[in-house]
């Protein structure tokens, strides 16, 4: 059964940083492509950055140079490092599993506001 459980979310003011987490379980994590996209508040759901088995990664264009995604196999875990956060950037936040089905998380909120 895949699960995947998104942490490290919380309030932070422009300008700010946070660490996501997204703890997998139930399939092969290091075979698969993953995502992280987001949800603002009466927005659909936006790819903010995608990384492959083989580390490749991509960025939306508005994350880009403010986001860093990564993975370590070895903990079944996606991060997503994020760096001068703006206000815009008030989400909530799902790590995705790239395997056709769109199976997600329940995942983390982002509020970047002073």
């Amino acid at each position: 059964q895949v699960q995947l459980v998104e942490s490290g979310g919380g309030l932070v003011q422009p300008g700010g940083s946070l660490r996501l987490s997204c703890e997998a379980s139930g399939f092969i994590f290091s075979t698969y492509p993953m995502t992280w996209v987001r949800q603002a508040p009466g927005k659909g759901l936006e790819q903010v950055s995608y990384i492959n088995s083989g580390g490749h990664t991509s960025y939306a264009d508005s994350v880009k140079g403010r986001f860093t995604i990564s993975r370590d196999n070895a903990k079944n875990t996606l991060y997503l490092q994020m760096h001068s956060l703006k206000p815009e950037d008030t989400a909530v936040y799902y790590c995705e599993l790239r395997d056709g089905l769109g199976r997600r998380g329940q995942g983390t909120q982002v509020t970047v506001s002073s």
